[in-house]
């Protein structure tokens, strides 16, 4: 059995993730920022084999301490299986100790969402304040809103992958996994008025070939998951509507309106691109926590009267 320290089984690792598996650039970042922890706090010089489990124990433990996020320590962990799995298969290993790991309890949060009047607002509010680019913004929030994609996944959106009419597209979401999405009335719309305006302003550089993807900065270029972070956050903070939200409240407000509105869970799932129902059915507690506060507020004994 081939010797291998921890630094080189990491280094193999997450080559073999990039190349072979073919596993999205985020989620390489990812493993490789808790594999770098991993070698901080158990040597980058340790032998594979000679790792125990009281050896993984004690950098949750100290992770703990750091007061990481539940969250953090169960992607730590999950990159510390995965890795033990990847070295076990190719016989680096005897014994595959991260087995007997164990994900810490998540604290219960439920997806924050905006109500149809915020919704409304701060799709309104670029045309309103001319902040930045009405056009492309108002195109922008739409499309986030009426299909329930990932910010990610409408940063990749290229020309190639919307219908004629721009009624859908298909995707490309976690896990490499295609689906089609749609976009209602609103959003095609905003989108027509914006790449209208694209066209005039980047005529000279060769509109659909200068950048395939369908939203671009001010210079013509791709426009980054962070540019749209950042003007997300513009037009919700105090320069915009007040409200400040994530792009990912889009997706949460999509879900949850549909889910409200009687649309098949399962249906729903297909749309956003869970992989698992049960992440799907988080909407369905919203839905239902929502009935009991309009039950509580508005039935003569509903208890919140006074």
């Amino acid at each position: 059995m081939q010797k291998m320290t921890l630094e080189e089984a990491c280094a193999e690792f997450l080559l073999y993730e990039k190349s072979v598996r073919s596993l999205s650039e985020n989620t390489v970042i990812s493993y490789g920022k808790d594999l770098d922890a991993f070698q901080k706090f158990l040597g980058k010089d340790r032998l594979m084999d000679d790792l125990t489990l009281e050896d993984l124990r004690s950098c949750i433990g100290e992770l703990s301490r750091q007061k990481k996020a539940a969250a953090s320590v169960n992607r730590f962990i999950a990159s510390v299986r995965s890795l033990f799995a990847y070295c076990r298969k190719f016989q680096y290993i005897q014994n595959n100790v991260a087995l007997e790991l164990k994900n810490v309890k998540l604290p219960r949060h439920l997806p924050v969402f905006m109500t149809g009047a915020e919704i409304d607002s701060l799709c309104e509010c670029p045309e309103k304040t001319e902040i930045l680019w009405a056009a492309r913004d108002k195109a922008l929030f739409e499309m986030l809103y009426s299909s329930g994609c990932r910010i990610s996944e409408i940063a990749a959106l290229k020309f190639e992958d919307l219908s004629k009419d721009f009624s859908s597209a298909f995707v490309t979401g976690k896990g490499r996994k295609d689906r089609q999405v749609f976009f209602g009335k609103d959003a095609v719309e905003a989108l027509k008025v914006y790449l209208d305006e694209r066209k005039k302003r980047f005529a000279q550089k060769e509109f659909y070939r200068q950048c395939p993807e369908v939203f671009v900065n001010q210079r013509g270029k791709k426009l980054s998951v962070a540019g749209m972070r950042w003007i997300v956050s513009v037009y919700s903070g105090t320069t915009g509507v007040n409200h400040h939200v994530s792009p990912h409240a889009f997706r949460h407000t999509f879900a949850t309106q549909m889910i409200s509105s009687g649309a098949d869970v399962r249906a729903v799932q297909a749309m956003l691109g869970h992989s698992s129902i049960s992440t799907t059915q988080r909407y369905t507690h919203i839905t239902t926590e929502k009935l009991i506060e309009i039950y509580n507020h508005s039935h003569p004994h509903g208890g919140n009267k006074k």
